[in-house]
């Protein structure tokens, strides 16, 4: 180490030092740090003395609450809880006599994900619910109660919760023939026991949303915590973030906890009343949940006992047309839009979805072909109405690659960059010229984006689909893996879908085609300029890989099989297509409109008033330069 350096790192410590000397806090610094911490150390152990002081103090009045329900309801706070079983053909719903509620729902005819005949929605300590009643001396909680059932049959039992003196809680539940549960809960004798103007009951409902499917990721982008406002729309928590206590601005008519194809939902007869508080907590992946749902509601009730306040609960799978029959058994003559339950897309996707590909599927479905093969046929439908704006598409760009000669002629002298508005202009008044419109390539693949983006909505939410197995796929609603391992690898997952590569491939398949057509027709220096854009094509169906890994078989063997047809229906219009014969009638076109100019389109004079522009702002600025030289 030579002199230089050493006195170089010398320097560097000197400075240093210097530097944290200067920073160094003086004694009146130190001494008000010191302040500072003992303040803040005060203060902590204060906030750790009221909170417990506060938890004594909740514990007490919790205690002080059970005892005024215990005075009030001393015959049903002792007891055993036992079940009793509602069911039909749809469904089985287990309620206990402790707080009289469902505590286990099956939902049957469709497979649970551990290969069971009957899917089970939740059961035990799954889901709680209770309801809450604050009277003069008593805070009731009816999952303290333990309820007598009678009157018991197989779609309807009464739970009745004695407080003496002729005051009881009755709670009457009645399944109908699908899968909707009516619940009427009536105080009788109880007036006296309520201040006046208290008539509302309180509602705390709380899920752990099961995993009912293989594919955590994509099951779980499709449950949501959704809701009905009343008499509006309909609308839902975000499905990725955790939400807590988010509070309603509208009352609400109903709250569904939802996976993707079942749902848990309560309906009440007027309204939960503003204010109410939703939340939903994403799980972890394999813990066999997806999300933690809560609800906390109000609703009306009368303590008199005149009026039952009355709700309705659904139990069953997000099938579309089954949730618009559940209207029909509702009692409540609402109009309560349960079908949105199955999201069909942001508004225009829902239209094509709603008034076109339910129809189809329901028509295809009733015939009992293999759910693959209705895919397959609506893809065929969906290519056959989109056809003649695709041979369209095809027969613009065939026009304009016939034309490239006669274009790189017309536009050799604008080669400079400052030139290109005028080689546009140029290329626009030939095309006008042989009557070819370069936007009409355009509208046909702005038709069929809504119709790629609508199925990306209609397929994960079919429930028709779901078991149900295809060729190699087991089942066409989760991902089809062709090898799979334990860990997680970043952006690829667990697995590898074969579905999702034959997409991508087709997708780069269809890419180079469209990439090569679009090659055919750029004039001069265009095919350069479109590189990065073209390496941008063959780049997105790597992309698509990494997003469509987790995605249902159904929905990339139908993309696969729509991007194939395309590319089959390119080949075969390149192959039948007679680029003589097609110059010819461009040719005729040309001399027909030279010989006629009235029959030029509106753009075609434009176009041509604007080179008329140009060209006298050029003479202009020519005739400046030849003034100023003077």
């Amino acid at each position: 180490m030579d002199k230089n350096t050493i006195t170089g790192f010398v320097l560097i410590a000197v400075v240093l030092i210097g530097f944290s000397w200067w920073n160094k806090p003086s004694e009146e610094d130190v001494k008000a740090q010191q302040e500072q911490v003992a303040k803040a150390k005060e203060a902590q152990k204060k906030a750790e003395a009221d909170a417990k002081a506060k938890a004594k103090k909740q514990a007490e009045a919790k205690e002080a609450a059970l005892r005024d329900t215990t005075a009030l309801f001393h015959t049903a706070l002792g007891g055993s809880a036992s079940d009793v079983v509602l069911k039909n053909d749809k469904v089985e719903l287990t309620l206990s006599t402790q707080g009289a509620t469902v505590t286990k729902a099956v939902v049957k005819d469709y497979q649970s994900i551990d290969g069971k005949k009957d899917v089970t929605l939740f059961e035990g300590n799954d889901q709680h619910l209770t309801f809450m009643l604050d009277t003069k001396e008593a805070n009731i909680n009816t999952s303290d109660l333990f309820f007598t059932p009678s009157e018991q049959s197989d779609s309807s039992v009464t739970f009745t919760a004695v407080a003496g003196n002729g005051k009881q809680l009755v709670m009457r539940y009645m399944l109908g023939p699908d899968d909707m549960l009516h619940l009427s809960l009536r105080a009788e004798g109880m007036g006296d026991l309520f201040a006046s103007g208290q008539d509302k009951l309180q509602v705390v409902w709380d899920e752990k949303c099961r995993q009912q499917e293989k594919g955590f990721t994509f099951e779980n982008r499709y449950a949501t915590l959704t809701y009905k406002e009343f008499d509006s729309g309909t609308d839902y928590l975000n499905e990725t973030k955790e939400v807590i206590d988010e509070e309603m601005e509208e009352p609400l008519d109903w709250v569904a906890f939802k996976n993707q194809f079942f749902s848990a939902m309560m309906i009440t007869k007027t309204r939960f009343a503003t204010g109410a508080k939703l939340t939903s907590i994403p799980l972890a992946k394999g813990s066999g949940y997806l999300k933690q749902y809560r609800a906390r509601l109000t609703t009306d009730f009368d303590p008199r006992g005149t009026e039952a306040t009355e709700l309705e609960f659904f139990y069953g799978p997000n099938d579309f047309r089954l949730l618009q029959a559940m209207e029909e058994q509702s009692t409540f003559g609402k109009d309560l839009e349960m079908e949105r339950l199955v999201y069909l897309g942001w508004p225009l996707f829902r239209v094509i979805n709603r008034w076109f590909t339910l129809y189809v599927f329901d028509w295809l479905t009733g015939l009992h072909i293999p759910m693959g093969v209705v895919l397959i046929i609506i893809t065929l439908l969906l290519k056959a109405i989109t056809y003649p704006l695709v041979k369209k598409s095809y027969m613009s760009s065939a026009k304009m690659r016939v034309l490239k000669p006669k274009l790189e002629e017309a536009t050799k002298q604008y080669d400079k960059p400052e030139d290109q508005m005028q080689k546009q202009q140029a290329m626009m008044q030939l095309y006008s010229q042989y009557g070819v419109s370069p936007l009409s390539g355009c509208l046909p693949m702005l038709i069929q984006m809504p119709i790629w983006i609508a199925m990306f909505n209609f397929v994960p939410n079919a429930i028709q689909l779901r078991g149900q197995s295809f060729l190699w796929i087991d089942d066409l609603s989760t991902y089809d893996p062709i090898i799979e391992w334990g860990s997680n690898v970043p952006l690829i997952g667990d697995h590898l879908s074969l579905t999702c590569i034959l997409f991508c491939v087709s997708n780069l398949l269809y890419s180079w085609m469209t990439m090569r057509q679009q090659r055919d027709q750029m004039v001069g220096s265009q095919a350069s300029q479109m590189k990065m854009m073209q390496w941008m094509m063959f780049l997105m169906p790597v992309f698509f890989f990494f997003i469509f890994n987790d995605y249902s078989a159904g929905l990339n063997f139908y993309y696969f099989i729509s991007l194939f047809m395309s590319a089959a229906i390119m080949w075969t219009l390149r192959k039948t297509t007679n680029d003589e014969k097609l110059l010819a009638i461009l040719e005729a076109n040309y001399k027909e409109r030279k010989a006629n100019p009235q029959k030029q389109s509106g753009l075609a004079a434009r176009l041509e008033a604007m080179q008329k522009q140009q060209q006298e702002m050029q003479r202009m600025r020519e005739e400046m330069r030849r003034r100023n030289r003077r």
